[in-house]
């Protein structure tokens, strides 16, 4: 199971891609929210199952239950839906997106059978998506180099025993913690930021800074071979220190590294940036 935070309007769907079935799971709450702009939507998913259940709406009966990323940072169980039974349960919301949902439901589908047989396909949609929504084209090299980097480094943890989810939520707060001082959540409050993802509001500097520790962290691990949480909690303090000594060399010489700005702050940066150097 490879979770995931899908894009319709600029709203997030969190997903997950089940590889024995190949196909995707989605957050029902996620899809009432799109739909309805509702400003509760795990209430309006309530009412609704449970309408649905009295009438004896099979949708609602066959829809089971997977562990996704709730807006606190935990793995939470989250109640889902394949494409086909969205399709059921979209007509059973009213709403002026359904038909445009619709239509992206099976491009989502369609977009991750391409990515499986050539997957450049991904970061190409990745780039285009960051570039949507008004980064920098400095900022996108960063994240895509990133996005590798912390590939690397969860490959070592998927050998090393590692569980996604909990495991993996916990090794990633330890390494923030130690080379920045503040937790995941500390860090994201520090932004002003509740559901978004925090590389994605991260500086350049910032950007760097966590590569260095998740690069470090990798390359110990290919050295020293950990078989298990607490080996590998060990070397991930250790690739994030390395990350912390670099950030006080760099404040100590003035610098600024732990920015309290986010994406958007920082696009309008970039934009007033941009109009300084076109005059």
């Amino acid at each position: 199971m490879n979770n995931k935070i899908q894009l319709f309007e600029n709203k997030k769907v969190r997903s997950v891609w089940d590889n024995e079935q190949e196909k995707w799971w989605f957050s029902i709450v996620d899809v009432i929210e799109v739909l309805t702009e509702s400003i509760d939507a795990t209430t309006y998913w309530r009412k609704l199952k449970q309408r649905l259940k009295s009438e004896g709406n099979e949708t609602v009966t066959n829809c089971h239950a997977l562990k996704m990323l709730a807006p606190d940072g935990k793995m939470r169980f989250t109640d889902v839906a394949d494409v086909e039974r969205l399709f059921r349960l979209i007509q059973s919301v009213p709403s002026k997106k359904a038909e445009p949902f619709k239509l992206w439901l099976a491009k989502v589908g369609s977009e991750r059978i391409d990515e499986a047989i050539d997957p450049e396909l991904s970061i190409d949609r990745a780039i285009q998506n960051y570039r949507r929504l008004g980064y920098s084209e400095s900022w996108i090299n960063q994240r895509i180099k990133s996005i590798e980097v912390r590939k690397a480094l969860t490959d070592e943890w998927d050998r090393a025993g590692v569980q996604q989810g909990q495991e993996y939520a916990f090794l990633t707060d330890l390494m923030y913690k130690t080379w920045s001082d503040m937790s995941t959540k500390e860090y994201k409050q520090h932004k002003g930021l509740k559901k978004e993802n925090l590389r994605d509001n991260m500086t350049n500097v910032e950007l760097i800074l966590n590569m260095l520790a998740e690069a470090s962290a990798t390359e110990l691990s290919h050295k020293s071979e950990p078989q298990n949480l607490t080996e590998s909690a060990k070397i991930a303090v250790s690739g994030a220190e390395v990350a912390k000594d670099a950030r006080k060399s760099l404040e100590q010489r003035g610098g600024e590294v732990i920015s309290s700005k986010n994406a958007k702050q920082l696009g309008k940066q970039d934009l007033f940036t941009k109009r300084i150097a076109d005059k």
